[in-house]
């Protein structure tokens, strides 16, 4: 008895957990698969259509914008936020007094909520309220920096407070490589008398090529996922400037009722991001030659 026992109980322990993934998970990624294929509209339909929902899709301009500002917003984001989380690592590895103290004010954003984020980004920005109003009021008038309601430039203040939200997220993963180095070779490299910049750039940096591959695997996911801190800072406008994949799937479904769009647009966003995760999986699980 006590053999079965300690053979089963760790099963039927996850079994729960497993029947609701499959189910809640992975079963609703099939139902919004088969939803893309269908003509549903306000209420979801199960007759298949083929890709016609996706022609549709394609041919939208809103969907248009959202793509192109999916590659703007998640291309700034991730090379700001890894040359200043980068930046930041090297500037507190040189053991300074109040690295403690620094630390913390660096990752301090990442601990508030998107929604937060947003919401105070969009104080900053209002040209009414905000550092355009501030830097006038300090005498000079003719100062403007009303980006966050000019639809050419609205996509960049969400690059703006993303950045300043996950530089210091960037900045732990950096600094954990930075310090995981072996210090007899920097001491080596000291005394053969290599400055600090080309220690840095020659050899401590081209070691974390794997911590450099994370940090965009992370970053890349929230790019595709961004969708609170757009709803908190411009509510996807003006207009649907601002639109992202997520901020476009969540009109479809949730305002215009369009259950077939929401379903095809949730698709391609799965699949860009399975182009990501995939390859990098697909290098870490791989056999390596030299084991």
């Amino acid at each position: 008895m006590m053999e079965w026992l300690e053979r089963n109980v760790p099963k039927m322990v996850l079994a729960p957990s497993f029947v609701a993934i499959m189910i809640f998970v992975y079963g609703f990624i099939a139902w919004t698969a088969w939803i893309s294929f269908t003509k549903s509209r306000l209420m979801p339909k199960y007759d298949l259509d083929g890709i016609g929902q996706y022609n549709r899709l394609f041919a939208a301009p809103r969907w248009d914008v959202a793509m192109n500002n999916l590659f703007i917003f998640g291309g700034l984001f991730i090379v700001i936020s890894m040359i200043i989380g980068l930046a930041l690592a090297i500037f507190l590895d040189q053991k300074i007094r109040a690295e403690g103290v620094l630390r913390t004010i660096y990752l301090y954003p990442m601990a508030l909520s998107l929604i937060v984020t947003g919401t105070a980004w969009k104080w900053i920005l209002n040209p009414g309220l905000g550092i355009q109003e501030t830097v006038r009021g300090w005498g000079f008038e003719s100062f403007t920096f009303d980006w966050i309601i000019r639809p050419e430039m609205a996509i960049y203040t969400i690059v703006l407070a993303a950045v300043w939200q996950a530089s210091g997220f960037v900045m732990a993963l950096f600094l954990a490589g930075l310090r995981s180095v072996d210090g007899e070779i920097i001491r080596a490299a000291q005394v053969d008398g290599i400055p600090t910049h080309r220690i840095y750039s020659a050899i401590i940096i081209p070691t974390m090529a794997p911590i450099f591959l994370s940090a965009f695997i992370v970053l890349a996911h929230l790019a595709i996922k961004a969708f609170d801190l757009v709803i908190a800072l411009t509510g996807g406008g003006p207009g649907y400037a601002t639109d992202l994949p997520a901020t476009y799937m969540y009109a479809m479904a949730f305002s215009r009722g369009d259950l077939g769009q929401a379903a095809s647009s949730a698709m391609i966003m799965m699949m860009v991001i399975f182009a990501i995760v995939v390859p990098y999986l697909y290098s870490e699980l791989r056999p390596r030659r030299d084991q």
